[in-house]
């Protein structure tokens, strides 16, 4: 299916399209600093994690279901599927790869899916403080 915007009009609106400082990661460094619990968002450490916790020696990834094809509401794509398929699979392997190498330097590796903190931000967080 062609696209039905200019290529202007398409840059226009993948440009508006955020990778940090979304609602999620608002959300979790705002309960982060009012409870004086040391963090540092978007470190410079391989795979990119949202947030780090230094004392904890723990990394965390805030992961959107659809890009990042979460088991419980991931819905496939309905067009321009051969893209997007291939995309989230390169994204998925990837995801893997980032933590097990964060794993092995002594990490431990949380993912916090966008449904779960949407919906249960208190359960979401005790995966965070805990």
């Amino acid at each position: 299916m062609p696209d039905n915007l200019t290529k202007k009009q398409r840059s226009y609106c993948m440009s508006r399209i955020k990778s940090k400082w979304t609602t999620q990661e608002k959300k979790i460094h705002n309960y982060l600093k009012a409870n004086k619990i040391k963090h540092k968002m978007h470190p410079s450490l391989f795979g990119r994690p949202d947030i780090i916790l230094k004392d904890k020696n723990r990394v965390i990834f805030l992961q959107g279901c659809f890009w990042h094809k979460c088991p419980l509401c991931y819905i496939k794509p309905k067009s321009n599927k051969m893209y997007w398929l291939k995309k989230i699979e390169r994204n998925v392997t990837r995801d893997k790869n980032v933590k097990k190498l964060l794993r092995q330097q002594g990490y431990e590796v949380i993912c916090l899916w966008g449904h779960e903190i949407k919906n249960n931000f208190e359960k979401a967080l005790l995966k965070v403080i805990n």
